[in-house]
């Protein structure tokens, strides 16, 4: 069922995190790129100076797409969160945010 498979999706991310804290003391960059595989999906990640982590679940993109999809929603996020409105580290439920993110997505991910 479309449940059981978002139950594990979101295991897959949430099991990831350690590998996302020990890929970011191997490296100075943003961009972590796939820092886990389970079966045919992969999880790629994006780290903010802020310590925000971005990750996507997928089932093998270009590197380079997926560079710039994150590099894109970065600075999306950056917009968002100058925002007098905005709590940092809060969930964010703009509407304009998330239409705008799946529109990257699109051009990036198809």
């Amino acid at each position: 069922s479309s449940d059981s498979v978002t139950r594990q999706n979101y295991f897959v991310l949430h099991s990831a995190l350690d590998l996302v804290e020990k890929a970011a003391w191997t490296t100075n960059q943003m961009y972590l790129k796939v820092v886990d595989k389970v079966n045919h999906q992969m999880v790629s990640t994006f780290l903010t100076a802020g310590n925000i982590k971005f990750m996507l679940l997928h089932g093998g993109r270009s590197e380079d797409s997926i560079k710039h999809f994150f590099q894109d929603v970065y600075e999306l996020y950056v917009k968002l969160s100058m925002n007098p409105f905005y709590r940092y580290d809060t969930q964010i439920t703009s509407k304009s945010f998330d239409t705008r993110v799946r529109a990257v997505a699109r051009r990036y991910l198809g």
